[in-house]
């Protein structure tokens, strides 16, 4: 289910302000925001680098992490951070607050298995995929680590809507409107240059019919 929890090392922040965040960026260091729980923000400085290191890994903003400030430890997990504009470098994180009992909204992976044993990708046709992530409601010490998509026995034509999948308990897409499309399998450019070839020898037949 979720991903491997990590922990952080971080020191609370008594002085709060772009000056102070820019003291913080010269030293390596990037502010950061502890929130929710009906509790007070907690504001604190990590280490740019281990934070920037935890992204680039993958899963970041679906991965349980704890957060040790001052000797104080935290569960969290990351709801939003901020890129320099120009050079794309770590600017600030905020946290949730998280206890067992905690419903988050999360983006999931979509990933998909058996390509080999679909009928329709075997004859040429094309993986569209429509979402490559799933916005879902579900417990924060439970989140999955992505939606995986079996796609055996699909054809050319065939869709994948959230209804053919099995979510885990407690997991529930935030869409709940409409049964909507995850992926299809398209046909190849040169069979639909070939449909549309016949429908219009279809047509002109049809037109020296008249």
């Amino acid at each position: 289910m979720s991903n491997v929890a990590y922990e952080l090392k971080a020191e609370a922040r008594a002085q709060v302000g772009k000056g102070s965040a820019r003291e913080l960026r010269r030293n390596g260091l990037i502010p950061a925001v502890i929130y929710g729980d009906k509790k007070d923000p907690v504001s604190i400085a990590l280490s740019r680098n281990e934070v920037t290191k935890k992204i680039h890994a993958g899963g970041f903003m679906t991965t349980l992490a704890t957060i040790d400030v001052n000797g104080t430890k935290y569960q969290v997990l990351p709801k939003d951070y901020q890129l320099d504009p120009v050079r794309d470098f770590l600017m600030h994180v905020d946290f949730l607050r998280v206890s067992k009992n905690t419903l988050v909204t999360v983006e999931i992976p979509v990933h998909f298995e058996n390509e080999e044993k679909s009928p329709g990708i075997k004859r040429g046709g094309v993986l569209n995929i429509v979402r490559h992530t799933v916005e879902c409601h579900c417990p924060a010490n439970d989140i999955p680590e992505a939606i995986t998509i079996d796609l055996t026995g699909l054809e050319i034509g065939d869709g994948i809507h959230i209804s053919h999948v099995t979510l885990p308990e407690g997991v529930h897409p935030t869409i709940t409107d409409r049964d909507f499309t995850i992926a299809t399998v398209a046909a190849p450019a040169g069979l639909k240059s070939d449909d549309n070839a016949a429908a219009g020898e279809e047509a002109d037949e049809d037109d020296s019919e008249e």
